[in-house]
């Protein structure tokens, strides 16, 4: 292969980085997890739940149907396959990158935060009640403090607040996250496995090549900036590594059509000649969440609208693109009704390069999705350029509750 690649080529790279090569799974099982897992890297966390948990959607897209206490087991029963930290943001990730985030844990430590400065008294008496009465929530563990209401109207007492730097800087761990999606914190010696605990920690310069090793295997080709990203490194880590990766043979420079950054090309990066990919995708999936790059590799100018006033929003609160064969062919505004049992569909959009069979493919995922989400319907409103073809689609098939009235915000 030259030093310089297409600009398909780099898509399609990109996408069997992400799994979108992999064999579909009847039924999968904790291998085909890991295996996921191993290509995406990491899944992020996010509280919202209009449709799923961000999380548990980038195993969808890749897996398709799926038990989702699979993800419960390997997260919360031992021994864990994987650990919740601060890998990209809040994040699932493999628990042999616990001794590799060890140097993130002190540099926070070394920051410090205002209740360590203003209240350590509160981080050692938590850390005293954990070790003697086990895993708590925060709110098993509130003093009563005064709440405020301010980050998007979270609210943060002071024992939250410690607790989730006492996470931040690896004095806890969490155990699992409960029905009501709170974190239940536990000493990392309860969660992480011995083996890997017990593993010595390797120098800052090995954990950052380790970290771009794995970005660039998650990513297939990618500027320096997006491997910087994926794991929210800093660009003075990422030069020495990404250097060091290259003169390994590790990393091999190349340029991409039409990018003006030059790229580093994984070396056991896949290179098909065609993707037969079919996937929704989260807001939070690693092939879109870095915007520059989904517009580098797509032509896809996406911005997820949850914070937008609904008057404002373009395309609506909760959009999923739709991935279909190595280009991104739709986007599609969706909320689940679970007290009614129906997928809302409240908008739908053709990208410029959607071939004739978009709609077709879309009403497939969509009861898919549906099926998988435990809603018996999927109802279509008129908003969106796709909005009547994929009605009229998913209605020919019997599988819908009836056209929406009138498009509606979550």
């Amino acid at each position: 292969m030259s030093d310089e690649i297409s600009l398909g080529q780099a898509r399609r790279i990109a996408l069997a980085a992400q799994g979108f090569l992999d064999p579909p799974h009847a039924a999968p099982t904790m291998r085909t997890l890991e295996r996921t897992v191993a290509r995406t890297g990491v899944l992020q966390i996010d509280s919202v739940n209009v449709l799923a948990r961000a999380h548990l959607m980038p195993l969808f897209s890749r897996m398709g149907p799926y038990d989702v206490r699979l993800l419960h087991r390997a997260t919360s029963v031992k021994p864990r396959r994987l650990v919740e930290y601060w890998a990209h943001c809040a994040a699932y990730m493999p628990v042999d990158l616990w001794p590799h985030m060890q140097h993130r844990m002190a540099r926070y430590r070394s920051k410090g935060s205002r209740v360590e400065r203003e209240q350590p008294e509160l981080l050692q008496h938590l850390l005293e009640r954990i070790r003697a009465d086990g895993a708590a929530t925060p709110r098993q563990l509130d003093d009563g403090s005064e709440r405020s209401k301010e980050n998007w109207g979270w609210n943060w007492s002071a024992t939250q607040e410690a607790l989730d730097y006492l996470w931040i800087v690896g004095e806890l761990a969490v155990a699992e996250r409960n029905a009501q999606f709170e974190r239940i914190f536990d000493l990392p010696e309860r969660v992480i496995p011995p083996a890997i605990l017990d593993q010595s920690i390797p120098s800052e310069a090995q954990a950052h090549r380790e970290l771009i090793r794995r970005a660039a295997r998650s990513l297939g080709v990618a500027t320096e900036l997006t491997l910087q990203d994926y794991y929210r490194m800093h660009h003075t880590q990422t030069k020495p590594a990404i250097a060091a990766l290259v003169d390994s043979g590790e990393l091999r420079p190349v340029r991409v059509e039409g990018w003006k950054q030059p790229a580093y090309l994984d070396a056991q990066a896949r290179i098909p000649r065609r993707v037969h990919a079919q996937a929704l995708l989260s807001p939070f999936d690693p092939v879109v969440w870095y915007r520059p790059r989904s517009e580098a590799l797509f032509d896809f100018h996406y911005r997820i609208e949850i914070y937008t006033p609904a008057a404002k929003r373009v395309h609506g609160y909760y959009v999923l693109p739709f991935l279909l064969g190595d280009r991104i062919a739709a986007r599609v505004d969706l909320k689940a009704d679970r007290r009614a049992g129906r997928l809302l569909v409240h908008a739908a959009y053709a990208e410029p390069s959607a071939p004739a069979h978009t709609a077709e493919a879309l009403a497939h995922e969509l009861r898919r999705l549906a099926g998988w989400l435990g809603l018996q319907d999927v109802a279509v409103a008129p908003r969106g350029d796709l909005a009547r073809p994929l009605a009229s689609t998913i209605s020919a098939d019997g599988a819908l509750a009836g056209i929406l009235d009138t498009p509606t915000g979550a």
